[in-house]
């Protein structure tokens, strides 16, 4: 490999709420165990070098001022989903800047919603909706995704066609890849779903922002190009941040075909006057979005596919009534315990504290609509990563 993935980097002190937050209000860190952070997604890893390289060649100038972003900024964009992804026929004018992909998915919800409208999403659910969705008058409806067979997460359509139907649902939030789950759609998913939305009239914000971390041999298609239909009532959301840990950058961006939609998510994310681009997050996208950027990017996901694997294979070894879904995309693992809880009496509290006391730092799913679960960062040197695992079988699943 050309690029280091092993190093473990001291965080603490270097602006990093994985490092120096916990996110139990009364649970610590028991004395003689060092923090393993395991729980926002942020990765643990330096970024690819030619990231800092393209900000600090814009930082040499000691201007800073008013700006518009530059071509190369839409040019990086266009060839990075053609060249990634497929994408035909991307033009500028269909990308749209925003500080974030839950700002996008609000001002999107904010065109094709009325204050108090019911939106689909799949459960468990990434928080970050709840809150953003709760917190602006939209009430979610969840259609559980379930294992079939193999243990793969599937949406069910049957459920997802009658809560449309009988709730008279009109908008939806589509996750892909999913978080927390990390399914890497298949085509022929895509393909029903966008059927469904299209037969009851659904318009679709597709949040694709872990497009890029696609493990093993799976393909992320994206939402928009499955059929011209899906291309027209989809707003789709990236960012580099996940890809190459740059969420303290902040930056954001839109894909958007249809002129109608497009205006109108243009004026709405345009009313607070704060929806506008950093200059160093400008420089950052065309570092991530480079030649270099995608060959780092290509190790990162070998490099997350071996600590899936070791990871998923230690839990099912040593771990008995913990189940989990090999994830196919993303770096998050979600564990559902509520056989082994079931087994020892044990409540999803003292497995969550125990794993705290000991020093790994994970993130309690409920939060996430699963009920019995903990959601994991896999995003670390595997010498952690592997001392994770340890303690976990020494003081939590015992």
């Amino acid at each position: 490999m050309n690029y280091n993935f092993t190093d473990v980097i001291e965080r603490n002190g270097k602006d990093a709420i994985a490092a120096e937050v916990i996110p139990y209000a009364d649970i610590q860190v028991k004395e003689g165990f060092s923090r393993l952070p395991m729980w926002v997604a942020d990765m643990n890893f330096a970024t690819a070098p030619s990231i800092p390289g393209k900000v600090a060649e814009r930082l040499a100038h000691p201007l800073y001022g008013y700006f518009n972003p530059r071509q190369e900024y839409y040019d990086a964009i266009i060839r990075w989903q053609q060249e990634r992804h497929g994408v035909q026929g991307l033009t500028q004018e269909c990308i749209g800047y925003e500080n974030g992909v839950l700002g996008g998915v609000v001002s999107a919800l904010n065109v094709f919603c009325s204050k108090g409208d019911k939106v689909l999403l799949h459960s468990p659910t990434y928080v970050g909706f709840t809150h953003s969705l709760g917190d602006n008058g939209y009430d979610m409806v969840l259609s559980p995704l379930k294992r079939d067979e193999q243990g793969v997460w599937r949406m069910d359509f049957a459920d997802m066609e009658k809560k449309l139907k009988e709730q008279s649902i009109h908008a939806a939030v589509f996750c892909s890849p999913h978080n927390p789950c990390g399914r890497v759609w298949e085509r022929w998913e895509l393909e029903q779903a966008m059927a469904l939305f299209k037969k009851y009239d659904v318009l679709v914000v597709s949040d694709e922002i872990w497009s890029d971390i696609i493990l093993e041999d799976h393909h992320h298609i994206p939402t928009q190009m499955v059929s011209e239909d899906a291309k027209m009532r989809t707003v789709a959301l990236y960012a580099p941040s996940k890809t190459f840990n740059l969420a303290g950058m902040i930056g954001s961006y839109h894909i958007i075909y249809n002129t109608w939609i497009r205006d109108r998510v243009l004026k709405e994310s345009s009313l607070c006057h704060y929806n506008s681009m950093n200059v160093l997050s400008m420089y950052a996208l065309l570092g991530a979005y480079s030649e270099e950027g995608a060959e780092w990017a290509d190790e990162l996901c070998q490099v997350l596919s071996g600590n899936v694997t070791y990871a998923c294979d230690y839990i099912a070894a040593h771990f008995p009534g913990v189940q989990v879904a090999k994830p196919q995309g993303t770096y998050m693992l979600l564990l559902d315990c509520s056989e082994w809880c079931r087994r020892h009496g044990k409540s999803i509290d003292e497995v969550q504290r125990a794993g705290v006391e000991a020093g790994v730092i994970w993130q309690d799913g409920r939060a996430f609509h699963s009920p019995c679960g903990i959601r994991m960062n896999l995003a670390l040197p595997q010498s952690l990563l592997a001392e994770a695992m340890e303690r976990l079988q020494k003081y939590v699943f015992v």
